[in-house]
């Protein structure tokens, strides 16, 4: 008893000395809940004396300097390094976590994977209030973050002073040669001190592509860089610079993906086979429509990302090429743009290499068997891939993320495939797109006999499915599914999806269901708390019956008629909002909304454009006026 009366005192001496600053409070109380009861007196004596009188910046400077100085020393570079990323960015969690681990930050852990230890290091980090939530998805994992402005601050100074991170927007003048280990540009500003560039360990892009040596940055006196990310430059990477890559020997990270676009790369050259310490490979939305066969050597790969651009998906492809081959003495003079001649050269690439294709998929070598590491691979082109290199998909033993395009694929590859899958037994998340430009494609293939991964927690086909395959009743982990152009129809398919008992995401796209009724039976969906459907032009009724999806929260309706309206959201107890976008029509609307004023969990309909728009004109609740409370969501996507 008297113990929580000295700890009541403690903490109410705790709130008082935060003078109300929220920033100190979420701070100082992470702080304590991470530290023994029995020392929070000594380390209430700690904080700032000034905080409560005067809870200026410079206490909070303070208060965020003990924080740091109270954090494990395994996790202290880990939240220093945050001092890379501009102010108010928004940092993408798997993004950081690959850097960590390619830097040497994370430490191995005894029956974890090196991603699972990252991974508690930045929720350390999340729990401290160290960095800020800022898209969180409904399973309640953080997908990213931001760092609180004064935090940030804080970080810039103590990585200046440790010499940690240099940034090219830091204007403090030097006179001496300094010793970095992370350097980052934002623009085209160039360091004005001198930089010994074989100390640096990573290189960051922001903005523009930044003037001075760093400009071409793949150069012989960067040979000890680890990670090299692009994946927020508004330039492109050219295919000059990535041929010297293999100058670089050390790298275990690399992104260059532009963050405005894509690059103008059209081939990964055959000393990437040097990079034997490479574990992360990001080159996705470039002009890369093949990998090399030196691709295999990297067999500490654990993430390869390589989805193509598809440049030509409004117009004939040929004749486009052909356009542009008629202009190649042009390319050659000074009357064109570099840029603009590396963009037609990488188009020309692309355009042969894969053989006129518009699928974004990429072609991948035999041996790709040898990469027993990797989680992660996307999009392999199933039709312009060896049947061999097929069935080696299968030995990946570690692979947690597939993605695939079997568009134009024959037959036989898509049940080699089918077999491959059906081996690993660590894939968590599956997309196999067979669509076939705006028509879909058939996953016909994908029948009776197939037998999914056990683990399997995220599911997207894009293609004709017609009758819902019985191997959905075995998809116990599925927790999303993103269904495009399947076709299926009322009955059969509502029942198997509705009995998948750990469902939380339902996306059905583009004709994904032909039914005119999408009820929410009784007992069904006992888990799902979001349904976003685009696109169902045979549907005219949901409905929601009581006892069926009690977890449901958002409703998401674009581009459907609903003639026969939307019934039983009363059903619905934890519902927090309805959304109806684009083309969405809806019968008795002014009913939906009474329904929704009159809901005891106060959700929220939004609408994209006014009343008239997403009515359809009826008599009954005529005159009630609905009016949109919040602006409608971008379209979101299955994390």
């Amino acid at each position: 008893m008297e113990s929580d009366k000295a700890l009541k005192t403690t903490v109410t001496k705790l709130v008082k000395k935060c003078g109300g600053l929220p920033l100190a409070i979420l701070t100082i109380g992470a702080m304590f809940a991470s530290t023994q009861i029995s020392e929070w007196e000594k380390l209430f004596k700690q904080l700032p004396s000034e905080l409560e009188s005067n809870p200026n910046l410079e206490a909070m400077r303070r208060i965020v300097t003990l924080s740091y100085s109270h954090l494990p020393s395994h996790i202290k570079p880990c939240f220093l390094y945050l001092s890379i990323f501009p102010e108010d960015f928004e940092i993408k969690r798997r993004s950081l976590v690959d850097r960590w681990i390619a830097e040497g930050f994370v430490r191995a852990r005894i029956g974890m994977t090196i991603e699972d230890v990252g991974e508690c290091y930045f929720n350390e980090l999340v729990k401290r209030s160290m960095v800020q939530p800022s898209r969180v998805n409904l399973e309640g994992h953080v997908k990213s973050c931001r760092v609180h402005d004064i935090m940030r601050d804080i970080i810039v100074s103590i990585s200046r002073e440790e010499n940690f991170v240099y940034s090219s927007e830091d204007n403090i003048p030097r006179t001496v040669e300094e010793n970095f280990h992370h350097v980052v540009f934002h623009g085209s500003n160039y360091p004005t001190l001198k930089m010994d560039w074989s100390r640096v360990r990573s290189l960051t892009f922001f903005g523009e592509r930044p003037m001075g040596p760093a400009r071409s940055f793949c150069f012989a006196q960067l040979r000890m860089l680890r990670a090299l990310d692009l994946g927020s430059a508004e330039f492109a990477f050219t295919q000059k610079e990535i041929n010297n890559i293999g100058l670089l020997p050390h790298l275990k990270y690399v992104n260059v993906r532009c963050g405005q676009g894509y690059s103008n790369i059209y081939a990964l050259p055959r000393s990437i086979g040097k990079l034997q310490g490479l574990q992360t490979l990001d080159i996705r939305y470039s002009h890369i429509s093949a990998l090399p066969t030196e691709i295999c050597k990297l067999q500490s790969l654990r993430s390869l990302r390589c989805r193509k651009i598809a440049c030509y998906e409004c117009c004939d492809l040929p004749k486009v090429c052909m356009t542009e081959a008629l202009c190649i003495p042009k390319i050659f003079t000074a009357l064109a743009y570099s840029e603009e001649r590396e963009e037609i050269i990488a188009d020309l690439h692309m355009a042969y290499s894969s053989r006129w294709s518009r699928t974004y998929g990429v072609r991948i070598p035999i041996g790709i068997s040898k990469l027993r590491e990797l989680q992660i691979l996307e999009v392999v082109d199933i039709k312009r891939t060896d049947t061999k290199s097929i069935e080696e998909l299968g030995e990946l033993c570690q692979l947690r993320k597939l993605s695939v395009s079997t568009k134009g694929a024959t037959d036989k590859k898509c049940k080699n495939f089918c077999k491959a899958i059906q081996k690993l037994s660590s894939l968590r998340s599956l997309s196999v797109d067979g669509t076939d430009d705006s028509v879909a494609g058939t996953l016909e293939w994908m029948g009776s006999a197939f037998s999914p991964p056990p683990l399997l927690t995220s599911l997207r086909l894009y293609g004709y499915i017609g009758e819902m395959p019985n191997w959905f009743r075995n998809l116990a982990q599925l927790v999303k599914i993103l269904l495009f152009g399947s076709k299926l129809e009322e009955g059969k398919a509502m029942e198997i999806l509705g009995a998948l008992p750990n469902l939380i995401v339902l996306c059905l796209y583009e004709e994904a269901y032909v039914g005119e009724k999408l009820v929410f039976a009784e007992g069904a969906f006992l888990s799902l708390r979001k349904l976003d459907i685009r696109s169902l032009d045979q549907l005219r009724e949901m409905r929601f019956e009581e006892g069926g999806s009690p977890q449901m929260e958002s409703i998401e309706i674009w581009s459907c008629r609903l003639e026969s309206g939307i019934t039983g959201i009363n059903h619905l107890p934890r519902l927090k909002g309805i959304s109806l976008g684009y083309r969405s029509k809806v019968a008795r609307l002014g009913t939906l909304q009474e329904e929704v004023n009159a809901h005891g969990n106060q959700p929220v309909l939004r609408l994209q454009e006014d009343r008239s728009y997403h009515g359809l004109r009826e008599v009954e609740g005529f005159d009630v006026l609905v009016q949109a409370t919040e602006p409608v969501p971008d379209h979101a996507q299955v994390d």
